[in-house]
């Protein structure tokens, strides 16, 4: 016993009526994307370079949409189930040819039909056991990455550190062949310099201030020396 006519198997279809794509050229793209799930038959038109591809990507979103839409249906559980092209009217046109004669030309068109339907449960578990296997090995690619990157990190900085170090001890090297005595806790500190250097100034003005005092009383001393002659 045949199977059901093409045309009456069930599930959600959208029909592209009197394209200008020839039936011919829309079966050859057809066949690329029948029994394939939608998400990958999307993939498939996408990358297809030929003109019919953008037409039959329009009518499978289409019924996609009409399935989600109109029959409740997980876009994501759907797959193309049937899809044909049938032969619809054919313009004719004249060419005109050597000698007065003419050709005549055939303008074809075609009805697109694409049929989407629910995959069967075996399917769909099959199917979400290659996702969580294809998450489960990107997500360990991804752990291993960063690992890496930490890793090169930490060799990065440890580097740093060696060749700093390295340079300071070439430095140290440096000015013991050039006999400087090296400091290992740094240059002197400036402030107690500073605050060693006050106490001395202080103590210099003060002096000086001694000093002049006493050559101002000795002054005094003459000069009451010198009135007290003139009157005697």
């Amino acid at each position: 016993m045949t199977g059901p006519k093409t045309n009456e198997r069930p599930g959600t279809r959208a029909v592209l009526r009197h394209s200008s794509i020839p039936a011919s050229k829309a079966r050859q793209v057809l066949d690329l994307i029948r029994g394939e799930d939608a998400e990958r038959a999307a993939q498939i038109l996408r990358a297809t370079p030929r003109a019919a591809a953008v037409e039959i990507a329009k009518v499978l979103a289409s019924a996609v949409a009409n399935a989600v839409h109109n029959d409740g249906q997980d876009a994501e559980d759907l797959y193309v189930s049937a899809c044909y092209a049938d032969e619809a009217t054919t313009l004719k046109r004249w060419r005109p040819r050597a000698r007065g004669r003419a050709t005549r030309i055939r303008k074809r068109s075609s009805h697109v039909t694409i049929v989407v339907s629910r995959m069967d449960d075996e399917r769909l578990a099959r199917r979400r056991a290659e996702r969580d296997a294809n998450q489960a090995r990107r997500s360990r690619r991804v752990a291993e990455s960063r690992r890496r990157a930490d890793l090169s990190g930490r060799l990065t900085r440890r580097r740093a550190a060696q060749a700093e170090e390295a340079r300071r001890a070439a430095e140290a090297a440096e000015a013991e062949e050039a006999g400087v005595p090296v400091d290992d806790e740094g240059p002197p500190d400036q402030g107690a310099a500073i605050a060693a250097e006050v106490p001395e100034a202080t103590a210099d003005a003060q002096g000086g201030d001694v000093h002049e005092g006493e050559a101002q009383d000795a002054d005094a001393q003459d000069t009451d020396a010198e009135h007290g002659e003139e009157e005697g």
